[in-house]
């Protein structure tokens, strides 16, 4: 059986993170890495990983560390989809396949269900199902009396749902041939060719078994929901200090705290767990880390720094900061003073622009979304939920109340009055 890895599409949701969701980092490790290694104990060992011009690279890099699985790869020249990431794949493929999103995250029982269906036959098609409590934005699965599928909807809207059962891509498929036929059947200018196959065979009479998964399942869909992962990753965890890291003994290392090599915590520092701390970072004098933080490799959390339930990417520098319920990217500096607020005065859920839409990030505590390079000048302020483009610069004393594009300045004199707000080098 052939596991073929989705990792050619793009992620519409996530600006201001632009790279790959799977290439996020969780406790040293990118996401795709855990994937392979679960489906490798699993026991499969044959893959294919669909990647793109800009990451097949990467990917293959990653995929090169594991000596016990056979590795192919394809590349999707645009982003069009499940089923033209799949006809990618036909050389590779004349047997039964198992097709995974690597953006999802699921622990191995998911593999344990579909196998478990598998092994008891009937079906040409084993589909995982979660239910679900609230409205999520994917595809949904219609089913009969018996758990067959007969159709699967792609974002009905809130109060169309067909079910409560949301289609996790975590698909196996005993006869690849058919469905790439009837993959090459679908007429549409949508890209949702796969789920339009998979429903045609359904009604064509093809048996497709929804097998019912109640573990752990967490989509990356917006940039928040990195946040959700970084509470699942440190609980997973243990404990752990590295021989090489340097600890004060002035400072506190309270509760799950994993501190890797050459890490340096200065005097006074407290890192209150559940906590990540990446390699050779320095944790200064009289800072806070706490609630949930996940803070890269080589990054600097100057004095009097204080970071909570936050993702921090390689190579950020801080100093006398309060950053709350962010996500920054690589290499981000903040000016002594660049505080960002992560609650609204009426207590409401913090909102976030996506495309030409207003989410509602479920969230009563929201900071920024900032791109890697992003630079901020002193006593900058940032209000709840605002995003910040890659490279952009916010001036000193802004108080930056709505979005800022990448390669953007943004800047203002003592009255707080935007002087300039324009593309850099111009």
């Amino acid at each position: 059986m052939k596991v073929i890895f989705l990792c050619g599409g793009i992620g519409k949701r996530m600006f201001p993170i632009i790279h790959d969701k799977f290439l996020l980092k969780f406790l040293g490790k990118p996401l795709l890495a855990y994937q392979i290694e679960m489906a490798a104990e699993a026991g499969f060992c044959d893959f294919v990983f669909v990647c793109n011009p800009n990451n097949v690279e990467l990917v293959s890099g990653i995929a090169d560390n594991y000596t016990n699985i056979n590795a192919s790869f394809t590349v999707q020249k645009e982003s069009l989809g499940i089923a033209d990431a799949l006809k990618g794949t036909i050389s590779h493929i004349n047997e039964e396949i198992m097709v995974i999103n690597p953006n999802d995250v699921f622990d191995r029982s998911a593999f344990g269900n579909i196998m478990n269906k598998y092994e008891n036959g009937g079906a040409i098609s084993y589909l995982l199902g979660y239910e679900v409590k609230d409205y999520f934005p994917g595809g949904y699965m219609e089913v009969n009396d018996k758990n067959e599928l007969v159709s699967i909807v792609e974002k009905p809207g809130k109060g169309n749902e067909p079910s409560n059962l949301v289609n996790i891509v975590v698909h196996m498929h005993t006869d690849s041939g058919k469905l790439f036929d009837w993959l090459g059947k679908v007429e549409t200018d949508e890209d949702n060719v796969y789920e339009t196959a998979i429903g045609l065979m359904a009604n064509n009479g093809d048996k497709i078994k929804v097998v019912n998964y109640n573990g752990t399942w967490i989509a990356i869909k917006y940039p928040w929901h990195i946040l959700s992962l970084v509470e699942h990753f440190l609980g997973q965890a243990d404990d752990y200090i590295s021989p090489t890291a340097k600890i004060s003994e002035r400072a506190v290392i309270d509760g799950k705290v994993i501190i890797e090599d050459g890490v340096k915590v200065l005097e006074h520092a407290v890192i209150r767990g559940p906590c990540y701390i990446g390699k050779n970072s320095i944790i200064g004098n009289n800072t806070l880390v706490r609630d949930g933080c996940h803070i890269g490799n080589d990054c600097v959390i100057g004095h009097c720094t204080e970071i909570k339930h936050s993702y921090v990417d390689d190579g950020c520098w801080f100093h006398s900061n309060y950053v709350g319920d962010s996500i920054l990217g690589k290499e981000c500096s903040l000016g002594a003073g660049t505080v960002t607020a992560n609650r609204r005065f009426d207590g409401k859920n913090v909102a976030v622009k996506v495309g030409g839409d207003v989410v509602d990030t479920s969230q009563g505590k929201f900071g920024t979304i900032m791109g890697a390079g992003c630079k901020t000048g002193v006593n900058v302020s940032i209000m709840p939920g605002v995003r910040i483009g890659t490279n952009a610069i916010v001036g000193p004393h802004v108080n930056l109340v709505e979005d800022l594009e990448p390669d953007k300045l943004v800047v203002t004199q003592t009255r707080n009055r935007v002087i300039k707000r324009g593309i850099l080098g111009i």
